[in-house]
């Protein structure tokens, strides 16, 4: 199996509850909700025919940090371990991953592993990280963040492509080392970047397979990310993704906080293939719920009755 998302319609996918509590987005009933009830919604996603579930990476919280962020963040492959093993279609998005704070080797062995076990359905998005607090504990150089971030990518495309990569630094040098086991796609797991000043733009751009936004996309956005790749002579597939914000199929006589998208499926649908028209692949929606079982609900309707309205004619 190929990660490769269809051409022929909008791909939609989530970023999965409970395995990240930041009060900025978690639902009030994910505080007291664990892994039984994140295997639920991963399996209603499966189902249901998303493009993906996606779990975000941070390591350690600090203190002064914690009241805005929350200290609940589960290991992003470990996480992604285990959906594997209890799904079978969707794909699994690190959204994002912090490659600076490990050695690529290490980074490169563990979504390889996941590439494996999960029989190819890996994506691996990537992003420069924000907390300089976490960079500090872990010895990293939060000014370097982004120079980091372009060296890891590099690294990671010679050791996803090559048993005995050479890895020519300056912050991890590496050579004469041989990984197994080998990813299941070719060169590895596509890479997604994330970010949307103008340098997150040009290094998805030139050396990514695909843009996870922070914000809005614009048509000038995606318009920028071609002229560069065409400048670079890149021409391979790349998937440009939005953020859609919170949503909610049909009426939800519930007052959500704040703005969303919310009305029949037609109506969702319509607003979706907006972004569709700019040249986005992949949306990213935060369906709204006070419940699992009302989360199970909006994914099971998501794919039932949007999804079929995105396909292309």
């Amino acid at each position: 199996m190929v990660t490769e998302l269809p051409d022929d319609r909008l791909s939609v996918g989530i970023q999965l509850p409970i395995q990240s509590t930041s009060p900025s987005f978690a639902e009030a009933w994910e505080a007291d909700a664990g892994r039984d009830e994140l295997a639920r919604v991963a399996r209603a996603a499966d189902r249901a025919g998303l493009a993906y579930v996606a779990v975000c990476d941070h390591v350690a919280i600090p203190a002064e940090r914690a009241a805005a962020m929350g200290t609940r963040w589960w290991d992003t492959v470990a996480t992604l371990g285990w959906l594997a093993g209890i799904t079978e279609r969707v794909r699994l998005l690190s959204h994002v991953y912090v490659p600076a704070y490990r050695h690529p080797l290490q980074v490169a062995k563990a979504f390889a592993t996941l590439d494996v076990v999960s029989g190819g359905r890996v994506v691996l998005g990537v992003g420069a990280g924000h907390v300089e607090g976490e960079f500090d504990v872990l010895g990293v150089p939060f000014a370097e963040r982004g120079a980091l971030l372009d060296e890891a990518i590099d690294a990671l495309r010679a050791a996803f492509a090559e048993d005995f990569p050479t890895l020519p630094g300056p912050r991890w040098p590496a050579a004469d080392v041989g990984q197994h086991p080998r990813p299941i796609q070719e060169d590895g797991p596509p890479i997604w970047v994330g970010g949307s000043s103008r340098a997150a733009l040009r290094r998805a751009a030139l050396r990514g397979d695909g843009w996870l936004p922070q914000g809005r996309v614009t048509a000038e956005d995606v318009a920028f990310l071609h002229e560069l790749r065409a400048e670079a002579g890149r021409r391979g597939r790349f998937d440009v993704g939005a953020l859609v914000g919170s949503v909610h199929v049909g009426e939800p006589g519930w007052d959500l906080g704040g703005p969303a998208l919310t009305g029949p499926p037609e109506k969702v649908a319509h607003v979706l293939a907006k972004l569709a028209a700019l040249g986005v692949a992949q949306a990213q929606v935060r369906l709204r719920s006070r419940s699992v079982e009302e989360l199970e609900e909006q994914i099971e309707r998501l794919g039932a009755e949007v999804l079929p309205l995105l396909v292309r004619s």
